[in-house]
């Protein structure tokens, strides 16, 4: 049975954050809010939780996760930036975007694009969210909370822990996120793409709304 977190959306309390990084460190998969909507998290390196996010969401070895990271220089660290990128990265962090990008070698091979070794990084807006990866010191693997068969995240309180209060470590409630995942940006071409109109404002990149 999951712990629950009713956690403050904008002063998280101190104690629940080292919990919940606690939690992550020893293996739990939570669910915790972002500046988008609801998301599963887990330790970077562990296989199993993994492997659980994948079994809740009923996703295979394709499906990609995201690393979410705490600022510019953690993303820097797991993925190879160029002064172009950086400049893009610096106006649209934090916020609601995601952005694929060559991975570096500190990215665990079984994360990567099979064919394009590339990742997806993103830098949240939510003080919950950064509170706690400021306590972890590294990412959080991470996918949007959209179960089986959904077309959207889940973003009521009582809805997710009714059907994953089983399945999870830990649910952080902080009251609702939102509905709309990240705008996903592909900057490993020589133009910004877009792979997935979201919340972000895609007029940061001079693409089309």
């Amino acid at each position: 049975m999951a712990q629950y977190f009713s956690i403050h959306a904008e002063n998280p309390q101190p104690r629940l954050i080292r919990q919940a990084a606690e939690i992550v460190r020893a293996g739990g998969v939570i669910v915790y809010p972002t500046d988008s909507c609801y998301a599963l998290g887990c330790h970077i390196g562990d296989k199993d939780a993994e492997r659980r996010i994948r079994d809740i969401r009923q996703v295979g070895d394709e499906h990609q996760f995201t690393l979410v990271c705490r600022d510019l220089s953690e993303i820097a660290h797991y993925a190879r930036v160029d002064n172009q990128q950086f400049r893009l990265l610096k106006a649209a962090t934090p916020g609601s975007y995601t952005f694929i990008l060559e991975a570096t070698r500190e990215v665990p091979r079984r994360l990567l694009h099979s064919k394009r070794a590339t990742i997806g990084l993103r830098v949240p807006q939510h003080p919950v969210a950064q509170a706690l990866l400021a306590e972890l010191g590294e990412p959080i693997l991470s996918s949007t909370l959209i179960m089986p068969g959904d077309d959207r995240a889940l973003n009521d309180l009582d809805e997710i822990r009714e059907r994953l209060e089983k399945q999870v470590a830990l649910i952080m409630d902080a009251g609702s996120c939102g509905l709309e995942p990240t705008t996903v940006i592909d900057l490993t071409g020589e133009l910004p793409a877009v792979v997935r109109k979201g919340r972000g404002d895609l007029g940061l990149f001079g693409l089309e709304h």
